[in-house]
């Protein structure tokens, strides 16, 4: 049975191929061009080490040398021997230049723009042939008539028809000013991508996603993927916003809640001000019982100040997750996207 391997490079770019049956990684890529670091074949060098973030895997025989036991504990394989026995997200030690491959390249049809509110838009592309994503990746887009480039997070599931996304409306704004006042039906945009190692892992323990503003792109992204997964483990998403007229797509999370026993969420509102129920930032309506006493992994993706924010709340509390996965961005989308 052919899956799919996620290869997840150094310098953010990623490229999602097909293994066949019983082939290992290094075969998979090799055989559509991509040079990923290599001496030996036979599990005796470790030239071609790499991290395997998410799937299930036959590691094959190596030797002590190449890959020690406690590598192997921690997730680690060799390309070389590895085959995947599902589809597997896999970070390779080099980056996509050294390995003889580059960015993709898309152009999709403008398909549907959506006023969500006064502050966020939504649009709709075609979905190219060849495109492939983790859910929680982004991909760099050429605003139409310019060369300005602006990142942006899918909030389509990999799976959906289409690609979709989530844009704050920003005065002055180059990719929001196109969608609001210029954009049309049927225009192209061209993008590359996928990039970014900010996406989901398989899920072994209870989930924590915290969201700012149109930080919450990714998860819905997520959310879509788990749709289809399913988790044997608690999702909870807490979304925060500034503004009121900020919260956007809750629909959308309400049916997802609705669809999904294991996933819930919660809404604040920053501004004080505000008349929405929950007031305050994030880290005011954070509990215990979806921390988990740190045994969980923790998804954030919002402006800098938000996560330096998060990121000092939880030292304050001693709480020091299993995984912590984070996505800065600019508020104007600028090719900026920062994961740590």
């Amino acid at each position: 049975m052919a899956h799919s391997i996620a290869l997840n490079f150094e310098d953010g770019a990623t490229r999602i191929i097909a293994a066949r049956d019983g082939e290992t990684v290094a075969d998979a890529a090799y055989r559509v061009g991509i040079n990923i670091p290599l001496d030996c074949r036979d599990g005796a060098c470790g030239t071609c080490r790499c991290k395997v973030e998410a799937g299930l895997y036959d590691g094959g025989s190596y030797i002590e040398d190449a890959l020690s036991t406690d590598e192997a504990a921690q997730g680690f394989a060799l390309a070389c021997q590895m085959r995947p026995k599902t589809d597997v997200v896999v970070g390779i030690a080099a980056s996509s230049a050294q390995c003889k491959t580059a960015p993709q390249s898309f152009s999709a049809k403008l398909i549907d723009v959506r006023r969500l509110s006064e502050t966020s838009i939504g649009f709709v592309l075609e979905r190219p042939a060849g495109i492939a994503f983790l859910p929680g990746q982004y991909v760099n887009i050429r605003v139409p008539g310019g060369t300005a480039v602006r990142s942006y997070s899918f909030s389509s599931a990999p799976d959906a028809a289409t690609l979709d996304f989530l844009v704050r409306d920003i005065p002055g704004g180059q990719m929001s000013g196109w969608l609001r006042d210029i954009a049309r039906c049927g225009d192209a945009v061209d993008f590359t991508g996928p990039a970014g190692s900010f996406y989901l892992r398989d899920i072994n323990r209870p989930v924590l996603f915290l969201s700012g503003g149109t930080g919450l792109a990714p998860f819905l992204s997520m959310l879509g993927r788990l749709a289809v997964t399913g988790s044997a483990h608690p999702v909870h998403l807490v979304h925060g916003v500034t503004n009121d007229a900020d919260l956007v797509e809750i629909a959308n999370l309400e049916a997802a809640a609705a669809s999904l026993p294991f996933f819930s969420f919660t809404t604040c509102v920053a501004r004080e001000a505000s008349t929405h129920p929950r007031r305050g930032y994030v880290t005011n309506h954070l509990v215990p019982v979806q921390l988990n006493a740190g045994d969980v992994d923790i998804y954030l993706c919002g402006p800098p100040p938000m996560v330096d924010a998060v990121r000092a709340w939880l030292s304050v509390h001693g709480i020091s997750p299993a995984s912590f996965y984070t996505e800065k961005f600019a508020a104007s989308g600028a090719a900026a996207k920062q994961a740590a």
